[in-house]
């Protein structure tokens, strides 16, 4: 590969500006080619080729202070107000795409000379993904109703304007968990929330039971199966998808898990990150095993498991919010008083409750435990809130899928049960 060093730079990079143009060139003709004819464009391949070498050329004349190069730009942009002033007049259409892509070409020279070779492949990749892309996002835009602006502009609100404001400082002097703390972790499972949000409504449409639930699990796999057991109830001639589906949120469960041990506490999910890859693939495997020995049942037409309520509320979060901060005073008070034994009893106690607030409580409370009595405590409590899903389980679901689910459910707490001895 020496022979490469013995090529101008000035050739290497004329060659790179024309290819990049004309990619953004035949991109545009093939876009236009299906509505519009070639003869009343302004230009296409060719003609924005032709602008990348324009400015290239006009860049290398005097390229400390830009005048040509700005001169041509100018230039170039005279020319095609001309163009989309006589479009407008004769075709009375408003599209602005083409004069914005050629305006782009012009710049492609002064980003090959003086930035990486990444950032300018970039530039070039995304220009052609949002040409081709038109018909998806109108598409998408007709999804989009005002309600999902409005989410959207809260998880704004919550990532970008509250997170920035609030402080890193302590509350109180002997805990470590301070508002940027609390509001971070807020942060994060909003969005995960959001993003299982975002799949379920406009990725998986019509998604099936295992689909759903997979996505449900993301956010709450209680609420899967209390939602799951309610439905299944009704349609107990075919409890299997239900019971697949509950099962299979569980190991979506274990990896949110880890993905936020992974954010929170690096040197927790170390430790324990072999745990859950296993407990994830018991989740999927006794999922399977339920699946493949209940085929028999008769097969019926089951609903689709529709949800699309907004996760991003603002009462949610302060829910999370209040019951983040009582957990802190909670954990503290508790080993104070108890030690490593009361710390025990507290993570089979929350398994009741949403154990997200606890468990982020460990992955960032600096608490005067050992690591190892951290993980214990973190494999303790998903132990206990799956007993209680269990339960949920059992009272909500009919005969035949409360059978499938007690038995899923039992692999799952007995497997997680026998690696918690591994830790003890």
């Amino acid at each position: 590969m020496e022979y490469i060093e013995f090529i101008p730079q000035k050739l290497t990079d004329f060659l790179l500006v024309t290819l990049y143009s004309l990619i953004i060139g035949l991109t545009v003709r093939r876009l236009h080619s299906e509505k519009d004819s070639i003869e009343k464009l302004f230009g296409t391949d060719r003609t924005l080729t032709f602008i990348g070498i324009l400015g290239y050329i006009l860049l290398l004349a005097e390229n400390e202070n830009l005048i040509p190069y700005l001169g041509g730009g100018l230039i170039v942009s005279f020319f095609l107000g001309i163009y989309y002033w006589r479009k407008t007049e004769d075709k009375e259409s408003f599209g602005f795409t083409t004069m914005v892509v050629a305006l782009i070409t012009y710049c492609i020279p002064l980003l090959v000379v003086t930035q990486p070779a990444w950032f300018t492949i970039l530039i070039v990749v995304t220009v052609l993904i949002f040409t081709e892309s038109k018909s998806s996002f109108v598409e998408m835009s007709r999804k989009f109703d005002k309600d999902e602006f409005i989410t959207l502009a809260k998880f704004l609100a919550i990532a970008g304007v509250i997170l920035p404001i609030v402080p890193n400082k302590p509350i109180v002097p002997f805990l470590e968990i301070t508002p940027f703390k609390i509001w971070i972790a807020v942060v994060v499972i909003s969005g995960i929330s959001y993003l299982s949000y975002l799949l379920r409504k406009f990725v998986f449409m019509r998604s099936g039971i295992t689909v759903s639930a997979l996505l449900g699990g993301l956010y709450s796999s209680t609420a899967v199966t209390v939602i799951l057991s309610k439905k299944g109830k009704n349609y107990d001639n075919n409890p299997s998808p239900f019971a697949t589906g509950i099962i299979l949120s569980m190991a979506m469960m274990y990896l949110r898990i880890l993905v936020l041990m992974i954010i929170f506490n690096y040197k927790l999910s170390i430790m324990l990150a072999p745990y859950f890859v296993v407990m994830i693939l018991v989740s999927i495997g006794a999922a399977g095993v339920l699946y493949l020995r209940n085929k028999h049942f008769e097969k019926v037409l089951v609903p689709e498991i529709t949800a699309d309520k907004n996760p991003l509320e603002f009462k949610v979060a302060i829910i999370f919010t209040l019951l983040f901060v009582a957990f802190s005073f909670i954990t503290y008070y508790v080993i104070e008083w108890f030690g490593v034994s009361g710390l025990n009893a507290l993570s089979w106690l929350v398994g009741i409750s949403d154990i997200d607030p606890f468990l982020l409580n460990l992955f960032q409370g600096e608490f005067n435990v050992p690591v190892n009595m951290v993980a214990l405590s973190c494999m303790q409590a998903v132990i206990s809130n799956n007993i209680i899903k269990t339960l949920y389980g059992s009272f909500l679901a009919g005969p035949k899928l409360r059978k499938m689910i007690v038995t899923g459910m039992l692999i799952i707490i007995i497997a997680n049960s026998v690696l918690l001895f591994f830790l003890i």
